[in-house]
């Protein structure tokens, strides 16, 4: 690939979530700060949602790192699933082993009883759920009464849910408005703004091992930035692309061509004008076809 070409270590604008390239944009530090302080305050429901691409992976598991050492963790990152299915997943990240044949009874009093021993050891226990919006709604009802578990004084069981705006959307039906109630703190990501994307994109450069002369250089970031609209992911598949076709003319620097050309063959990249242009583009030739059309009929009719 171009990492000789650019003298670095590694792919520095991959899709996959990588804690070591975590940038720190406001947004993201105010929702690690925002989950932290909910969770040591022992709260039931936190919240996190985001756009598509605007880094909610990468803060879930910049949280799994930086969870406190008093909390007992579990993940899940596919909560399409059934109650049982997440009962059973629950279980599992718990360590507690239950029954071919488990039902709801059966869970309940396993699972409690593995909470109690974590909070008799001064501990507690965070459930962590990635796609939150993913989960059909009586998987959500049966996280709800997970929630119930509690002793006189906190609850034994939290729950982080991350999801795209259409959880709020499934959150707002009203069949789940006593887990909306639930919800104590919340936080709603931002996306990048211009100079905030130019500086993640130096950060992740810098981070890969580049020591040389600025690749992107601020124009550049201008157009990524009207393509991307600041959203992290496709930055990173822009900013991929425009490294591979600079190394391929032997390049080291991206110039503002190359940009475009990254642009223009990413389909979730916004195309500028473009949209407008193909509409003006048919509404001409449909003024054309006409003009066409009744010029012949007044040449041609009898």
């Amino acid at each position: 690939m171009y990492l000789y070409h650019f003298g670095i270590r590694e792919l520095p604008f991959t899709l996959t979530p990588n804690t070591s390239y975590f940038f720190g944009l406001p947004s993201h530090k105010e929702a690690i700060q925002v989950l932290l302080t909910a969770l040591k305050s022992g709260e039931g429901f936190i919240k996190v949602t985001g756009e598509v691409g605007a880094g909610k992976t990468l803060i879930c598991r910049k949280l799994l790192n930086e969870i406190p050492d008093h909390f007992v963790a579990a993940y899940i990152p596919n909560p399409y699933l059934t109650p049982s299915e997440l009962r059973r997943s629950v279980a599992t990240e718990l360590q507690v082993e239950l029954s071919s044949q488990a039902d709801q009874q059966e869970f309940t009093q396993r699972i409690q009883q593995r909470l109690i021993e974590i909070n008799q050891r001064n501990r507690g226990v965070v459930l962590i759920i990635d796609e939150a919006q993913a989960l059909p709604i009586e998987s959500i009802e049966a996280l709800r009464l997970m929630t119930n578990l509690e002793t006189e004084s906190r609850k034994l069981l939290q729950v982080v849910l991350f999801g795209q705006p259409e959880l709020d959307d499934k959150l707002a039906l009203p069949e789940l408005r006593q887990l909306k109630q639930r919800i104590t703190f919340s936080y709603k990501l931002r996306l990048m703004d211009a100079d905030q994307l130019y500086q993640y994109v130096r950060h992740r450069m810098n981070i890969a091992g580049h020591r040389g002369t600025e690749v992107f250089s601020s124009k550049c970031c201008q157009l990524l930035y009207k393509a991307s609209k600041g959203t992290p992911r496709i930055v990173n598949v822009l900013c991929h692309k425009a490294l591979m076709l600079a190394y391929g003319e032997g390049l080291q620097r991206v110039s503002s061509q190359h940009v475009k050309l990254a642009i223009r063959d990413t389909e979730a990249a916004y195309q500028g004008g473009y949209p407008w242009l193909k509409s003006a583009v048919v509404l001409v030739s449909v003024a054309l076809l006409s003009f066409l059309g009744y010029y012949s009929y007044l040449r041609f009719a009898p």
